[in-house]
C-alpha cells in the first residue's frame, strides 16, 4: 500500500474517511489493509501451488485390499 506520502490529497482524504468511519487512525487503517493485502497474495501463491504427488499405497493398505477381494476369480 502506498504510504501517506505516496498518496494524492483525494486519495488520502478518502483513506482518512474511511478510517474515521472504521474508528482508527490513518496509519493504522493503512498498515491493516497493507496486510490484508499481503495476506491475500498468500493466499492466491498457496491457492496456484501444485497439488503434492500422491503417495502409493503402503505394504499394509495392499494386504488389506487385497484381503478384502474375493478368493477366486
Amino acid at each position: 500500500m502506498a504510504t501517506t506520502k505516496d498518496m494524492s490529497e483525494g486519495q488520502r482524504a478518502y483513506e482518512a474517511k474511511r478510517a474515521a468511519k472504521a474508528g482508527m487512525s490513518l496509519d493504522k487503517w493503512l498498515t491493516l489493509k497493507e496486510r490484508e493485502k499481503q495476506e491475500e497474495q498468500k493466499a492466491r501463491e498457496k491457492a496456484a501451488e501444485p497439488p503434492k504427488p500422491v503417495k502409493p499405497p503402503g505394504f499394509f493398505a495392499r494386504l488389506l485390499e487385497r484381503a478384502h477381494k474375493p478368493l477366486g476369480s
